[in-house]
């Protein structure tokens, strides 16, 4: 499968699209205001020692210094004890016997300043690589939890063979579940490398400095996103290029050799179409080619794809439109989860299919496009009810989680009522307030629509409202208010 890969960068946002065979299929947005501290590495300076918290307060050269917790101070095991970091019942050594005002120490951001809170430190490091997290100070092998008990062993005992006597403990992520040893012994080169650069840097550098920054969203393209079959990824901008290009000559020569520089007109995402399909993969609804299209709903629990036939004719008969929709629609959900990132329990509605083998071609069909996913996925088979449940492991924001927010008018219903609803909240409302208070007048302010139909249709009903409570009604539109919004002033 040929695979190509465009970045747009520019000071604010990075973008990058992935594509296969011309069709995008992944899109991974990093807008710099929303990235984050934790991960990175500092070489802090001990402002304060509190014995009484049992906790400091390092100056890692933010505009708030950061805190350390006992609990979270890296302890030295003693002989043949497993290394760890103090917590609940292990022993705990006083602060005030471990640091001292005034000392350099290397700290890792676990926890993001909040409001008026600094960082949240830790003085054991991990480094996450695309398989693997390197413990330096660790000696300990450790496999994820998810990957199942009877490969863990087997897991453990490959990566024992492949980091040998250099030492440094590594955690298997569950991603790692089916890799070869190659791929993992290029994570254990890359780790130990950006460990080596990182006590580099904290002996020629000042206290205060930040030693490592966890990647940017372009140096994970090189690192994560980079496979044999991809043939191009092309940057638009000169400066990125170049700093990737030193990146990946470090790190990953072989990924660095497929770096080009676009220097075209056109912007680098009108080249496909990409921005259109962005917008596209923000709506519900997704059109197929045959004239099928599909529909998906995106809720806190799950989410949901409704596949309809739409204006699709063209088969010979009933049977076999249904059958070439489901085949095309399978290729169209697998490629719009990667696309809207869509993660958790999602749940397929197929149109209804008679034949059995006409199911297991459909099925077979859509576990063939998954297949492609770098990210893991489980699908079952046909329910009683015709549907089929999958799974799809969240690893980031979806993608319009990301890029919109709910509707402020209908605050994400989807749905707003109709003026001739709100007209009727509006007399309830009224008759309410007219019970409690003994105002003069009743003042209506609200949307235009709604104040149209008190003038019009409504006009009898708000009348006699008004000549049964002996109070005189005025009206006032308001065009900034949304269709459900309205506010009875007391005159």
């Amino acid at each position: 499968m040929q695979q190509d890969i465009l970045i747009n960068w520019s000071p604010q946002e990075a973008r990058v699209a992935v594509l296969e065979n011309g069709a995008i299929q992944e899109l991974h947005v990093e807008r710099a205001l929303e990235r984050g501290l934790v991960g990175n590495v500092y070489l802090g300076k001990v402002a304060r020692v509190l014995p009484g918290m049992q906790s400091a307060f390092i100056d890692i050269g933010l505009e708030r210094a950061a805190f350390l917790h006992v609990a979270d101070v890296w302890q030295r095991p003693t002989d043949g004890d497993a290394p760890f970091v103090s917590k609940g019942s292990a022993p705990l050594i006083p602060i005030e016997k471990q640091i001292f005002e005034g000392q350099s120490l290397m700290v890792q951001v676990i926890k993001e300043p909040i409001g008026t809170k600094g960082a949240r430190l830790s003085t054991q490091i991990s480094i996450a690589g695309r398989l693997l997290v390197f413990l330096p100070q660790d000696d300990h092998i450790g496999v994820s939890q998810k990957i199942p008990g009877n490969q863990r062993d087997e897991l453990r005992a490959r990566m024992q063979q492949l980091v040998g006597g250099q030492g440094g403990g590594f955690i298997l992520r569950t991603n790692a579940e089916d890799a070869n040893d190659t791929e993992l012994a290029e994570d254990i080169a890359y780790l130990r490398k950006v460990w080596a650069r990182i006590k580099d840097a904290s002996l020629r550098l000042p206290a205060t400095s930040l030693l490592h920054q966890d990647l940017s969203l372009l140096q994970r393209v090189l690192r994560d996103m980079v496979g044999e079959g991809t043939q191009s990824i092309r940057v638009d901008s000169r400066e990125q290029f170049q700093a990737l290009k030193d990146f990946g000559a470090e790190f990953m020569p072989a990924a660095a050799d497929k770096l080009q520089h676009y220097k075209g007109e056109r912007p680098i995402f009108d080249l496909f179409s990409i921005e259109e399909e962005v917008a596209k993969a923000l709506g519900r609804r997704v059109d197929l080619k045959s004239g099928g299209y599909l529909i998906v709903d995106q809720t806190e629990a799950l989410t949901t794809v409704d596949v309809n036939t739409g204006g699709f004719v063209g088969a010979r008969n009933f049977d076999d439109t249904i059958f070439k929709t489901n085949l095309e629609a399978a290729q169209a959900i697998a490629r719009q989860l990667r696309l809207r990132n869509l993660g958790g329990i999602i749940i397929v509605d197929f149109i209804d299919m008679v034949r059995e083998d006409h199911r297991e071609a459909v099925l077979a069909e859509f576990r063939k496009q998954l297949a492609r996913d770098r990210v893991k996925t489980m699908v079952g088979h046909f329910s009683q009810l015709g549907l089929v449940e999958m799974t799809r492991k969240r690893t980031r924001e979806s993608l319009v989680h990301m890029l919109c927010e709910p509707c402020p008018t209908c605050e994400g219903k989807g749905v707003v009522k109709t003026p001739r609803t709100v007209a009727y909240d509006i007399l309830r409302e009224i008759l309410r307030e007219a019970r409690q208070f003994n105002p003069r007048e009743f003042r209506v302010v609200a949307n235009p629509r709604v104040i149209e139909l008190f003038l019009d249709e409504e006009s009898q009903h708000l009348a006699g409202l008004s000549e049964f409570i002996g109070k005189p009604v005025s009206l006032q539109s308001e065009a900034a208010m949304g269709q459900e919004q309205y506010d009875i002033v007391l005159l």
